[in-house]
């Protein structure tokens, strides 16, 4: 009997073996057909385009704005090394070649190995912040690493190869928030200080043109930025203001344009005109972005004590509110800018300002009009700012010069960098371009003397206690228009464009200004630290005129995202990074959307 049950044991052992060994058999299998199913699915993907998954939108580099570019990003629809390609395709497109814009003064080589870390880093453990792997350009006078093999030289050659201590203030807080540093812009050389020379052009750079008129006048100092912006050659760019540097090239190329409180961001870093004056923002294609970026780079600076009595920095994008406008009290300076004899503003613009005065009311805004300064006509017919600027130019420039570790061509001072100039006509001095008047008198200037403190005393009263201030406060204003002397915030957003029957004039020895289609734009300005209202004020107005969209480049990139997206080398990084939303969409819709060819759009040459 117990024979028997043995046998019956050993027979349920060796089933229970056998069913297990059947159903492993069976998993193996079936898990073997499933990976041929999906191995099988996806070679038909990759070779004859079926679409299993919705293809994605990418967006044209003209206009996206940092929210679109880091949603594809998040997606996986492209990685930040196409991203970089992209943006490098589109500047050789237009920078030297074609049109020959002069926006850019070099690129840096480290982009892509840069933008692959940041790929990976996003892959593995997300991204720091909204900038994670966007490429942004800042303009030649704002540090960033010898390392990295770039320069910062204000365009001049008497600065080419000089070793900087580190990157700058904003530029490190940009880093840190994770964006690629794609390169540098060109500018007015020495920030529009050297002399009576054409806006835009430096002896490193060349001449930089707008792309909205051939050879227009781009505004400066911070030039190469605005055209960059503009154009899409970086999701956005950083530009330095001492006196209408950000705001003005921001209006010349459809921007917005943002002059932060001085203060607010570091200047550590940056080649100084003055330091009571001087200031870091960003210049965008929305505000959004302005928003966004304002953010990330504001903030106090042990190296830069302005920054140290700056107020909490708050999040900008609470302020984008399309009815921000509503019970604002906006005042309207009319002696300012609106007489025409202390004002070369077209008459066009007028017209135009007075629409958007209209659209101001629609969206709520109480107009003020007028809301006069006592300091108007003092304004207009003061040099007393420049007093200022020259003196401080000094100054301040020695001191930076004096932190550089190496300076290969061997200048120190301001009365170096002169002599330098004069040494090297071939390069600093060609034709139409020698005149370097502003960097002379600066080093006539003696110092910070009592004549200086006085001037400059009077200068803060004309600006502010008979100027912004006064008028704020005896209107009882939200904000209003004036000019930067006093330190305070600006926010411009595009306002409109020239008429196609505008005369054409001479600005320069090779640009023009106005033209037709050539942008201007609306400026809102407040006291200090307001850059949260004047934020909400902008958004509200271009969210309810869209005027960027209104006007067109004459010259546009062809190179976009799709272009490095469908190459093999992209669509094997997304494999590599395991993006699965990726991996099936491309084939078809890169033979259908794709354009390889490289050259420059005169779709709407005037």
């Amino acid at each position: 009997m117990s024979s028997i049950s043995e046998k019956l044991w050993e027979l349920e052992e060796n089933t229970t073996i056998h069913l297990k060994r059947r159903r492993a058999f069976l998993a193996r299998a079936n898990l073997r057909r499933r990976l041929l199913t999906c191995l099988t699915l996806l070679a038909l993907t990759l070779l004859l385009g079926l679409e299993i998954f919705t293809p994605p939108h990418l967006p044209d580099l003209l206009d996206v704005s940092l929210s679109e570019l880091q949603a594809g990003l998040q997606n996986g629809y492209f990685t930040s090394q196409d991203l970089v390609s992209a943006y490098l395709a589109r500047i050789e497109e237009v920078n030297f070649r074609g049109p020959s814009l002069h926006a850019v003064i070099e690129m840096n080589p480290w982009a892509l190995t840069q933008a692959s870390a940041l790929d990976w880093e996003r892959a593995l453990s997300g991204p720091r912040s909204k900038l994670h792997g966007i490429p942004i350009i800042v303009k030649d006078n704002i540090a960033t690493l010898s390392q990295e093999e770039m320069n910062t030289t204000a365009g001049s050659w008497a600065l080419l190869g000089s070793k900087v201590p580190g990157d700058a203030g904003v530029v490190d807080k940009l880093r840190k928030a994770g964006a690629i540093i794609l390169g540098k812009s060109n500018l007015s050389e020495f920030s529009h200080a050297r002399g009576n020379l054409a806006s835009g052009w430096s002896g490193r750079g060349g001449q930089c043109t707008s792309p909205y008129y051939p050879m227009a006048d781009p505004c400066g100092s911070s030039a190469g930025s605005g055209v960059v912006s503009a154009l899409g050659l970086a999701a956005a760019s950083l530009g330095t203001e001492t006196d209408g540097s950000i705001v003005c090239p921001s209006q010349k190329n459809n921007l917005v344009g943002v002059k932060p409180t001085v203060g607010l961001t570091s200047r550590w870093g940056v080649i100084p005109i003055s330091e009571h004056q001087d200031t870091v923002g960003p210049m965008t294609r929305w505000v959004s972005d302005a928003a966004l970026i304002l953010g990330i780079i504001a903030g106090p600076d042990g190296r830069d004590n302005y920054t140290l009595s700056a107020p909490p920095v708050p999040d900008y994008r609470k302020a984008l509110d399309p009815g921000a406008l509503r019970g604002a009290r906006l005042g309207v300076p009319r002696k300012m800018f609106l007489e025409l004899e202390y004002t070369d503003v077209d008459p066009y613009v007028h017209v135009v300002f007075e629409q958007a005065i209209h659209v101001l009311r629609q969206l709520g805004a109480v107009i003020v009009d007028p809301a006069d300064l006592p300091s108007a006509y003092e304004i207009a017919n003061s040099t007393r700012e420049q007093l200022v600027g020259l003196t401080d130019m000094k100054v301040d420039l020695n001191k930076y010069l004096d932190t550089l570790a190496e300076v290969p061509t061997g200048v120190r001072t301001l009365e170096d960098i002169i002599r330098w100039n004069d040494d090297h006509p071939e390069l600093e001095k060609p034709e139409n371009y020698t005149d370097q008047q502003g960097l002379v008198a600066a080093q006539a200037t003696k110092g910070y003397d009592a004549v200086y403190y006085r001037v400059l005393e009077e200068d803060y009263r004309m600006g502010r206690e008979e100027g912004i201030d006064y008028a704020l406060k005896t209107f009882e204003l939200d904000a209003l228009i004036l000019p930067s002397t006093a330190g305070y915030p600006i926010i411009t957003v595009p306002l409109g464009f020239y008429p196609q029957n505008t005369t054409i004039k001479s600005s320069g020895p090779v640009t023009v200004y106005p033209a037709p289609g050539v942008p201007f734009g609306l400026s809102f300005l407040g006291t200090a630290w307001s850059e949260y209202d004047l934020m909400g004020y902008a958004y509200a107005y271009e969210q309810k005129t869209r005027t960027r969209s209104a006007g067109k480049p004459y010259v546009v990139p062809r190179a976009q995202l799709g272009d490095f997206v469908c190459s093999a080398r992209g669509r094997g990084r997304r494999v590599l990074l395991g993006i699965a939303t990726s991996l099936f969409w491309p084939a078809r819709w890169c033979a259908a959307h794709s354009n390889f060819e490289v050259g420059f759009d005169t779709r709407t040459t005037p």
